[in-house]
């Protein structure tokens, strides 16, 4: 891939992404989508555009006008905008989008929408590929990246919470739980794993542990796992301990600060492989 199409959410992603592919000398041709995407992406990208997220023929437009066959999705969109009032007057969505949404998806989970929108891309000759490939140097590899590992009674929290975390991931309903003293005391869904992490604070009073898996079906061509320094962030200010991941299949986006800012919070980050014996 020498030029590739990147379509740009919210959050530090897309820009990193598109650092990545420009050290491999990669063109990229961005769709950044209005409300989400930060302006500063212009500054890592050779061409930009601008569309909503619920514009999904002018993507295509965009996209075959500058000949792309190649593209990626990186960054997030915020789902409760789906369901907000008045949704159709206020973003307007183009008539491919409502065939989409009305017509060709079994449900409105986010994996069911993301593969309607690759599958639409894909009949128009542009096919989405692995993000994986370009972010290798942030993926979470096995083992505790922190100078603090998780103490015994993290670590008992986590081993409790991970299959409650995996099945809940199976059942598309979010893909991170708190846990304190093996009990389950917030779970992630729509409003996302910062939102979840302060309400398990308000809850707990702190000194809980946080799971984030993938599902066993994840797509990472999208919707891969991410944590970010804000994660951290949040984290500490909510009162939480640790962080487990799954190694090879989440993104620590920035990850030398993320490491360094768990150090200064006293927080644990282990990544832990499906298929070790370290799992618990």
């Amino acid at each position: 891939m020498n030029r590739i199409g990147l379509i740009a959410g919210n959050g530090r992603f897309p820009i990193l992404l598109a650092q990545e592919a420009k050290k491999r000398g990669i063109e990229i041709v961005a769709v950044a989508l209005k409300g989400e995407t930060s302006p500063e992406i212009a500054d890592f990208v050779d061409k930009l555009y601008w569309a909503t997220f619920v514009q999904l023929g002018k993507w295509i437009r965009i996209f075959k006008k500058e000949g792309i066959t190649r593209a990626v999705m990186a960054g997030g969109v915020r789902k409760v905008k789906m369901f907000s009032r008045f949704r159709l007057l206020r973003f307007r969505p183009d008539l491919r989008t409502i065939r989409l949404w009305y017509r060709k998806v079994r449900d409105k989970r986010d994996y069911s929408l993301l593969q309607g929108a690759a599958d639409e891309l894909l009949s128009e000759g542009i096919e989405l590929q692995n993000t994986l490939e370009l972010m290798s140097n942030h993926i979470a590899r096995e083992g505790c990246c922190t100078k603090r590992k998780p103490t015994e009674r993290e670590m008992k929290d986590i081993k409790f919470g991970w299959a409650v975390a995996k099945r809940m991931a199976d059942l598309q309903i979010g893909q991170c739980i708190a846990v304190k003293e093996e009990t389950v005391v917030a779970v992630e869904a729509i409003e996302g794993t910062d939102a979840m992490m302060q309400r398990a604070g308000e809850l707990t009073g702190g000194g809980f542990v946080i799971i984030k898996v993938s599902k066993p079906d994840q797509d990472l061509r999208f919707d891969v796992p991410t944590i970010g320094t804000k994660t951290i962030e949040v984290l500490k200010e909510s009162g939480g301990t640790a962080i487990a991941l799954e190694a090879d299949r989440t993104l620590m986006l920035d990850k030398p600060e993320i490491i360094a800012a768990a150090d200064r919070a006293g927080i644990a980050i282990i990544a832990l492989h499906p298929e070790s014996k370290s799992n618990p």
